[in-house]
């Protein structure tokens, strides 16, 4: 993303078509992710509003702060809200919630990402029923709501009824591409010129699960980061039909950001771990990879 300057260029894509993929597609950047320690850096807190972590959480290294943005909920209290949190870190590794309590919960905030471009923080979140929203920020913690986002079928007319949700956005060139699923059964892609109304590219899925057991039941994609002249998307998937489902996380390769295929390494860590919503973030010494749901774990690449 043109977004990131000076932090990273981050955001999820998923243009993924199924296709054979070629061996020795992932760089040694993005290879032989190991966790860098035994215990989860993050985890919720016992009878808090926050008991439990939910989903893709947001985490950027901005100048010497590390900044993670995340959803926390309490299922014993009914009827429960998804909460966005705050922390940070002085090494993406020893966390400190900034705030005891939720940093906003006007409305229901989960699966998010967090880009900056020009002077705002842009937050494309999941809300209430898995409509995808946008807020804003100037220095993300008080956060504005500017409402679901207006995605319109090639034609301009709305798109049917029903979640979207996982909204991730890559801009590029002028142009804002917003990849979005729709019950974690396909993804599509819509573009803006403004943020505000967005046009599908095309009004069937661009990437559908499968045809590998690890994806074969649903997938959900988290983040791009761009190496060279390619994109490099992180991706979650499941093919585990009884809950609770194992998700695992692994990547997708593109040179256009609308045609994808999945690299041939496959998942990255064991499925059996069930680590997923994966966000990278760059360090001088490489990427290190941050699976968030239900707790935060951090990998990096072996030397």
């Amino acid at each position: 993303m043109s977004v990131f300057r000076g932090v990273m260029m981050l955001a999820i894509s998923a243009g993924l078509t199924c296709g054979i993929a070629l061996a020795g597609d992932l760089p040694a950047a993005l290879s032989g992710f190991r966790s860098v320690t035994d215990k989860p850096v993050f985890t919720g807190r016992p009878g808090q509003w926050d008991e439990l972590i939910r989903e893709r959480g947001w985490v950027m290294k901005d100048g010497d702060t590390w900044r993670m943005w995340y959803t926390g909920y309490n299922k014993s209290v009914q009827p429960y809200d998804m909460k966005l949190g705050y922390a940070t870190s002085a090494d993406g590794l020893d966390w400190t919630r900034q705030t005891d309590g939720p940093i906003h919960d006007d409305v229901w905030v989960e699966d998010m990402i967090v880009i900056r471009h020009g002077d705002l923080l842009y937050m494309f979140a999941e809300g209430a029923g898995d409509q995808a929203q946008l807020l804003t920020s100037s220095d993300g913690l008080k956060w504005t709501r500017v409402g679901s986002l207006d995605v319109r079928l090639q034609n301009g007319s709305p798109i049917s009824a029903g979640p979207y949700g996982t909204p991730t956005v890559w801009v590029e060139d002028g142009t804002w591409y917003l990849f979005y699923e729709r019950r974690d059964q396909g993804i599509w892609l819509a573009t803006s010129t403004d943020a505000r109304v967005w046009t599908n590219v095309s009004d069937r899925p661009l990437i559908v699960p499968g045809p590998d057991s690890y994806d074969a039941l649903m997938i959900a994609m988290n983040q791009i980061v761009k190496i060279g002249n390619r994109y490099y998307a992180v991706m979650h998937g499941t093919g585990t039909t009884t809950k609770p489902r194992d998700w695992c996380t692994y990547f997708c390769v593109s040179d256009d950001l609308r045609t994808w295929k999945k690299c041939a390494e496959g998942p990255v860590l064991p499925v059996a771990d069930n680590k997923s919503s994966g966000v990278l973030v760059q360090t001088a010494a490489g990427f290190r990879l941050y699976t968030m749901h239900a707790a935060v774990h951090v990998h990096e690449t072996a030397e």
